[in-house]
């Protein structure tokens, strides 16, 4: 056998099997660029789910990352250090946010979020105890911990994991009259996507931000926009709220905050909402340590000063004409905003995944979700040249 699929055996062999991957083991990254182990070059089109945004292995975030583990690495939050504030002063000035709890995973800041709206809700709000609800999409992808597949519609993600936490009412994605029914007098929050990502690059209907935005001011609801994916550049602007010029009461970031170097997320908020935490009630021995924080500095940094945002914009854009003028019968609809985009393949076409493993023998790394649709989310980086040499391996891929 080949290293790689001496590597390949091991991982079936001695794996758990929660994850279906493409067979092309990457032993090296640089931009918009992999490698695998034989030495064969790929366009990545996934940018690991959103989390390398500013490319693989950015030189800058690199050095901010080794220089900071030869100086101090973690302390728990039992102690206080250097790094801390100037990434909550950062991520501040960029985002507007009044205040910031750092955690690690995506998920772990889609807990934070709940816990905090929730104790909001009986601490500020008046709820009932033990009576809050959050409104939630149908299609949404929040991670996979229990409390967030509680409140899944996908049979893969909740089926056979119950007993499940309580205190989530699902609505339809882009209803906005539906999400106006469902709040009573118990509702504390909404967890919402400002583009579904997981569910194949899912945008709602002009306005409907606005008008949940609005709903949740009137009734006293919080709103809460998970930007672990859509956020820090993906759509063409540093946050997708900003398309509908909408504000949230909490903003999830995750992912893209490292630049892919380390699991760094962030809970941001004000202080109504955050300020209800009092010390031992939530925390995390990692969240916040200073080789997280000095990484996410770097990634924040490099995002603004070498134009990603604007690249993202301009790129997706292109990358969006372009995909409406494949012609193929296999397609059924393109859609997407920024430098994320989706095609979405007629059932007739047979599954999204014959053509990601095509795709893969042409050079580009791109990943089916939800059975028949392609999802497309390059690094930021990527220019003209790059899209256009995706665009043609698309071409021949689907006919």
């Amino acid at each position: 056998m080949s290293n790689a699929e001496q590597l390949m055996d091991a991982e079936r062999r001695l794996g758990a099997s929660n994850y279906k991957p493409l067979d092309v083991v990457l032993t090296r990254g640089e931009g918009v660029h992999v490698w695998d182990t034989d030495g064969n070059r790929y366009l990545d089109c996934l940018s690991a789910y959103s989390a390398v945004n500013q490319g693989h292995c950015h030189p800058k975030i690199r050095e901010a990352m080794i220089e900071q583990s030869g100086k101090l690495t973690l302390t728990s939050r039992a102690f206080r250090n250097d790094q801390l504030a100037p990434f909550y002063e950062e991520l501040a000035a960029l985002t507007g946010a009044h205040k910031i709890l750092p955690m690690n995973s995506g998920a772990e800041a889609v807990e934070t979020a709940i816990k905090a709206v929730r104790k909001w809700g009986y601490e500020v709000k008046g709820v009932a105890h033990d009576k809050a609800e959050i409104i939630v999409c149908s299609d949404n992808f929040h991670g996979r911990t229990l409390s967030v597949v509680s409140f899944s519609t996908d049979p893969d993600a909740r089926n056979d994991f119950g007993p499940f936490t309580p205190g989530f009412r699902i609505v339809p994605f882009g209803d906005a009259e539906a999400f106006e029914a469902a709040i009573n007098a118990n509702t504390v929050a909404a967890l919402i996507e400002p583009i579904q990502g997981e569910a194949g690059v899912v945008i709602p209907p002009a306005g409907y931000l606005k008008r949940v935005r609005a709903l949740c001011t009137e009734r006293q609801v919080t709103l809460i926009l998970d930007e672990i994916q859509t956020g820090l550049g993906r759509t063409g602007k540093l946050l997708a709220e900003e398309h509908e010029g909408v504000e949230a009461d909490v903003t999830l970031i995750g992912k893209a905050l490292s630049g892919g170097f380390y699991p760094v997320s962030a809970v941001l908020s004000n202080s109504e909402v955050l300020g209800v935490l009092k010390p031992g009630q939530h925390g995390s021995t990692f969240g916040g340590n200073p080789l997280a924080c000095a990484v996410a500095r770097a990634a924040l940094r490099v995002l603004v000063e070498e134009d990603m945002i604007g690249n993202a914009e301009r790129m997706g854009a292109y990358f969006l004409e372009g995909l409406g003028q494949l012609r193929s019968n296999a397609i059924r609809e393109v859609r997407g905003r920024g430098l994320m985009l989706a095609i979405e393949l007629d059932p007739e076409a047979g599954g999204a995944r014959p053509y990601c493993l095509a795709l893969k023998e042409h050079g580009v790394l791109a990943k089916d979700t939800h059975d028949h649709t392609i999802r497309l989310a390059p690094p930021l980086v990527i220019n003209r040249e790059q899209v256009d040499f995706a665009l043609e391996q698309l071409r021949k891929v689907l006919g």
